[in-house]
């Protein structure tokens, strides 16, 4: 299945600041919050999505793979990826 585009997700453009990739990522979370939305079934994947959007679009070595090679920086196909992914390289936080 293919990605949806992290701009997108957030609703901010690929000049957003990282206030507004931040403040978007906040409105929408408390929007998708599965505990708000319990009776819907789908906000649980939109928080995910969300959640995993802002894990790149923050974080300025992430959204700058991001932008020069999209999702494939991250899948491990080889465009790009050195072993990096949305928790950092080679899978660790920090």
């Amino acid at each position: 299945m293919a990605k949806k585009n992290y701009y997108k997700i957030l609703g901010v453009s690929r000049t957003a600041s990282p206030e507004e990739i931040s403040a978007a990522k906040n409105r929408l979370a408390k929007k998708y919050h599965p505990d708000v939305n319990k009776d819907d079934p789908t906000a649980q994947q939109r928080f995910q999505e969300i959640t995993e959007a802002y894990g790149v679009l923050s974080d300025p070595k992430q959204k700058a793979l991001y932008d020069k090679y999209g999702h494939a920086a991250f899948d491990g196909s080889g465009a790009g990826s050195a072993g990096a992914g949305p928790q950092g390289s080679y899978g660790q936080n920090g």
